[in-house]
């Protein structure tokens, strides 16, 4: 189901969305509602039902927050080219899809809940947090998207992934991790694995707990 992923990102994403620019207010906090172009930025704010596409560089030095169906989406699996900083860290409160690829993440990712296995501009949903480099707790619980994958990071932090019921079979693929905190896994629907991604088994200094154990 990966590689289907990856093509309704390229097929559906750019072309439709990149024409509405972010916005940026005297308070130094940018509304994101299409692209967020190469630059440094304060806040950036996906408003509900919005989406906020870059292929980067950026440099965000106050945080990233998407609401309700909303779409946060930093490079891709395939360039393999530096996308920028995020310092502040990843919130989101039931979104569509937060996909980050190859960035430095300072203050933790933290995603509550999720919108559905449909919507948004691709018309799936899903999340990839993958190749980065992440200083800071990160905490995924109650997703409910199609697919999620954690994969090829670096977490200087404790990684919880918990209740996060996804529509694939494939779903729920957290490895090839280097994690320097614990692992919790709990409640996750499929039970988390390898997939198809072909990874390895994370590394974790820490304790491996729950469904994670072992993985």
């Amino acid at each position: 189901m990966r590689r289907k992923i990856r093509l309704l990102a390229t097929t559906f994403g750019w072309a439709l969305l990149l024409a509405l620019p972010a916005s940026a207010a005297a308070s130094n906090t940018t509304t994101c509602t299409g692209e967020l172009a190469p630059g440094s930025y304060g806040r950036v704010v996906v408003p509900e039902g919005a989406a906020c596409l870059s292929e980067g560089p950026v440099t965000i030095h106050g945080g990233v927050y998407a609401g309700r169906e909303a779409t946060f989406l930093l490079g891709g699996d395939e360039a393999q080219t530096t996308t920028g900083t995020i310092t502040g860290g990843v919130h989101a409160t039931n979104p569509d899809s937060v996909q980050i690829h190859f960035a430095t993440i300072d203050g933790g990712i933290d995603i509550q809940g999720g919108s559905g296995p449909s919507g948004g501009p691709f018309e799936v949903t899903w999340n990839a947090i993958e190749d980065n480099h992440i200083n800071g707790a990160v905490t995924v619980d109650g997703y409910d998207g199609f697919w999620f994958g954690f994969i090829r990071n670096h977490v200087n932090g404790s990684v919880r992934m918990n209740n996060n019921v996804l529509e694939d079979p494939d779903a729920n693929e957290y490895v090839t991790n280097t994690i320097h905190g614990s692992l919790q896994c709990e409640g996750n629907s499929p039970k988390p694995a390898v997939g198809d991604s072909e990874g390895s088994a994370n590394q974790v200094t820490g304790a491996e707990t729950g469904q994670c154990e072992g993985l």
